[in-house]
C-alpha cells in the first residue's frame, strides 16, 4: 500500500445520532478523503435473519447498523457479527480499507479481517466506565498489538498509554470555532429557555455516572434565584436520583446545530463532573466549545481541564459547591471581560478539528511509509 486507502470503516460504541462529539467531528471531515462507513453496535431486534441497515448521511458517509436476533449468548452474537462483517467485506479489497476503532470490543468480530491499516482512536478509558465488559482490557491489548497507529483523546490518557505502543499520539478535544462563535451574536432564543429568568448557568452533554448530581443540587439549594440549564440525555443513572429543584431545568437532548442558541444567553457554563475512575482520563470537548462561545467556565478538577485551561487562567477550577458559588459570583459581577476573552481567543486560535484531522492524516501517512520500509527490508 503506497497511498491512503480509499475506504474507512469506523467501529464505534457510540451511535451516530447520539450526542455530536469527537467521532462525528472527525469522520465528517474524513469523508472528504475516504468512503466512510460508521458501524454502530448491534440492535437486538431482527425478526428473522440478521442484517445490516446502511443509510447515507453525507455524500461520502454511510451509517451501518447491525440488526441481530434478541436472546443470543455472547458467543452466538459474536458469530453472527462475524458473519455480517465477512459479508460486508466479501467483495471488497481489504488492503484498500482503513479500520478505525473506537471500541476494542469490535475486535471480537473483526479480528479475522485484514485491512490495509488499523487505527485505534482511544478517546476514553472505556474499561473504567460503568458496566464495562470484563473482556475489554484483554481486547484492548490485542487491538494495541494489531494497530499501526494509536491516537488518544487527551494528554492524560496519552501519558497512561504511551508505553503500550511505539506509534502513539495525543489529540485532545478540538473545536469547530465558526459554529460556537455564533453564540456571541445570536439573538434568537429557543422556546424552552427564553422565558426562564437570569442568571442562567448551563451544561450540555451526557448526564450519566460522571455528572455530579450532588454538587448541582447543593449549588441550586444555596442560590435558588440562579437558573440551571441542563441539556442532554440521561443515561446509566436513575432519573429519580436527579435533584428536582424548581431552578433546575432539564431541557433534554438538543442537536448540535442548536447549541450556540442555548449558550448565547448563559452567564456561566459548567463542567460539574465527579472525580472518579470514569472521569480520570476524560478530555471534555465542551471546554473549548464553551470558551469559543465566549462563556466563562467553572469546572471540577478534571486533569485535562486543569491542564491547560486552569493553569492558563482561562477556566475556574473548583472542588466544592462553595468553590463553584464563589467563581460564579465573580463572573456575574465581572461580565464582558474583554481582556480574558482576548486571551481565550489567542489560546484557541490554532485549535480546530480541521487541524486535528490534517495532523492525524500525516501520522497515518507516516505509518504507511513505515510499513513500506519494513516490507522492503523483509
Amino acid at each position: 500500500m503506497k497511498k491512503l486507502p480509499a475506504n474507512l470503516l469506523c467501529l464505534s460504541h457510540l451511535r451516530w445520532d447520539f450526542v455530536y462529539q469527537r467521532p462525528q467531528h472527525l469522520l465528517t471531515r474524513f469523508s472528504e478523503i475516504f468512503n466512510t462507513y460508521f458501524l454502530e453496535e448491534p440492535m437486538h431486534d431482527a425478526k428473522d435473519d440478521a442484517y445490516l441497515d446502511i443509510s447515507k448521511r453525507l455524500p461520502n458517509l454511510w451509517v451501518v447498523v447491525p440488526h441481530i436476533q434478541s436472546g443470543l449468548s455472547k458467543a452466538e452474537e459474536k458469530l453472527v457479527m462475524k458473519q455480517l462483517m465477512d459479508n460486508f467485506m466479501e467483495n471488497e479489497d481489504g488492503e484498500d480499507f482503513l479500520f478505525w476503532y473506537y471500541t476494542p470490543m469490535a475486535l471480537s468480530f473483526t479480528e479475522q479481517l485484514n485491512p490495509g491499516l488499523i487505527v485505534y482512536d482511544c478517546m476514553d478509558e472505556l474499561s473504567l466506565f460503568k458496566n464495562a465488559p470484563a473482556e475489554l482490557k484483554d481486547l484492548e491489548k490485542r487491538l494495541m498489538a494489531k494497530s499501526d497507529v494509536v491516537f488518544t483523546g487527551g494528554q492524560s490518557l496519552y501519558e497512561a498509554k504511551k508505553h503500550q505502543h511505539a506509534n502513539i499520539h495525543a489529540f485532545p478535544s478540538s473545536i469547530d470555532r465558526k459554529h460556537f462563535i455564533k453564540a456571541r451574536t445570536n439573538k434568537v432564543q429557543p422556546e424552552d429557555q427564553k422565558n426562564i429568568s437570569n442568571p442562567k448557568l448551563g451544561f450540555y452533554g451526557v448526564i450519566d455516572e460522571r455528572f455530579d448530581i450532588e454538587l448541582i443540587g447543593k449549588i441550586a439549594n444555596a442560590r435558588p434565584t440562579w437558573q440551571f440549564m441542563l441539556i442532554g440525555p440521561v443515561v446509566k443513572i436513575n432519573r429519580d436520583h436527579l435533584p428536582k429543584n424548581p431552578n433546575i431545568h432539564y431541557l433534554g437532548q438538543k442537536n448540535y446545530e442548536q447549541l450556540p442558541q442555548y449558550l448565547s444567553v448563559w452567564d456561566v457554563a459548567l463542567i460539574p463532573f465527579v472525580l472518579n475512575d470514569s472521569t480520570k482520563f476524560i478530555s471534555p470537548t465542551k471546554t473549548p466549545e464553551y470558551l469559543s462561545a465566549g462563556k466563562p467556565v467553572v469546572s471540577t478538577a478534571i486533569r485535562d481541564v486543569v491542564n491547560p485551561y486552569g493553569k492558563n487562567k482561562l477556566v475556574h477550577i473548583g472542588a466544592t459547591a462553595e468553590d463553584f458559588i464563589e467563581a460564579i459570583e465573580y463572573e456575574l459581577a465581572n461580565k464582558n471581560d474583554k481582556k480574558w476573552l482576548a486571551k481565550v481567543d489567542a489560546f484557541l486560535s490554532e485549535n480546530s478539528w480541521d487541524n486535528t484531522c490534517a495532523n492525524m492524516i500525516t501520522c497515518i501517512q507516516n505509518s504507511i511509509k513505515d510499513k513500506q520500509k519494513i516490507s522492503i527490508a523483509s
